[in-house]
């Protein structure tokens, strides 16, 4: 069966704000200033809660960063938890995209290094979690996104085999999971990196959620 597993943050959603807003909270109840700035470090939003308080603390030259961070992570995890869907939105076209591979016979699901509570609970506000056979998050198993073990799991629990599936992405952390997974990657073009995610060569660029479908068959068929 053929199956394509999604990323979830910077490719079928953009939660950077949302990301953003819980990280800038954090830092407020550990006594720091707010230090991200929506439209400016959406990327490292994208890279996980860790990266955005590593990125903060770095800025304001703390001594301990790594510890602060340590400290710091659950703080961000229960604020974003308390406001997760205020200004995510599904990605122009996602929808349609999904609903478009259902109806080709895909197989489609998502493996995501956001913990899996969190993800499943962000899907159901966005209205689309029906949508999605799988879902794998960065705690669902022991490894996470570059190690293939997520993805493999999302594949099987989708219905799908590994050797018929895909993996579209927008960091190198997917182009990576694709490459230990042995299957092809695809990067989106329309998050924060851009076209520079050409760079990372993957085995092809979305540029819009129209083009999926044909994407798919053409890697997959």
């Amino acid at each position: 069966m053929r199956t394509v597993i999604f990323d979830l943050d910077g490719t079928l959603a953009d939660t950077s704000a949302d990301l953003i807003a819980a990280a800038n909270t954090a830092m407020q109840a550990m006594g720091h200033a707010p230090q991200l700035r929506v439209g400016q470090d959406d990327a490292t939003a994208f890279r996980g809660g860790r990266a955005m308080l590593k990125l903060s603390l770095e800025r304001m030259g703390h001594g301990d960063v790594a510890g602060e961070v340590e400290r710091g992570y659950p703080i961000l995890l229960a604020a974003y938890g308390e406001a997760l869907d205020v200004y995510t939105r599904l990605y122009p076209g996602a929808l349609d995209a999904v609903q478009a591979l259902w109806a080709d016979g895909f197989r489609v699901g998502v493996c995501t290094n956001k913990p899996e509570l969190l993800a499943d609970q962000l899907l159901q506000r966005l209205g689309v979690r029906d949508l999605f056979a799988s879902l794998i998050g960065a705690d669902t198993l022991a490894t996470r996104k570059p190690d293939p073990a997520p993805y493999v799991a999302a594949v099987e629990q989708a219905g799908g085999a590994v050797a018929r599936s895909l993996l579209v992405g927008d960091t190198v952390t997917d182009r990576d999971t694709a490459r230990a997974a042995g299957v092809p990657s695809v990067l989106v073009t329309f998050g924060p990196l851009g076209q520079s995610v050409a760079d990372m060569a993957p085995d092809a660029l979305l540029g819009d959620f129209g083009q999926m479908l044909d994407v798919a068959r053409a890697l997959l068929d």
